[in-house]
């Protein structure tokens, strides 16, 4: 996987926009402006993801890739690193799961409002 596959994917999602609002090499996507997802550009590459803490906890046992999350809290964030050991499929999950995290704790107005 390269860093425009994982971008094309979570920008296909409803109502996601993407930014750089750290630096330039920090890039953000967004679901109604709540951020579910941060893929490092500079680095070797890897992606922070939000996650159920217990769900959180038991992907790091499981995956040598995940890890808790880089700058951010660490009980609700995992940074997956790129290294070959998961797979696309598995990936794409962890990131649908962050979208809908985040899309379940809008508030339902606004939920049913977007469509989501």
């Amino acid at each position: 996987m390269n860093s425009e596959e994982i971008r094309n994917y979570c920008i296909a999602k409803k109502h996601v926009e993407e930014s750089f609002p750290f630096n330039e090499y920090s890039l953000v996507f967004k679901v109604a402006g709540k951020m579910f997802a941060l893929l490092d550009l500079e680095a070797e590459l890897r992606m922070n993801l939000k996650c159920d803490p217990e769900y959180a906890l038991e992907l790091r046992e499981e995956h040598t890739a995940v890890h808790p999350g880089y700058h951010m809290s660490k009980k609700h964030w995992n940074t997956i690193y790129f290294d070959g050991t998961l797979s696309q499929d598995f990936i794409y999950k962890l990131i649908d799961y962050s979208y809908s995290l985040v899309v379940h704790n809008l508030p339902k107005k606004r939920r049913i409002a977007l469509g989501l």
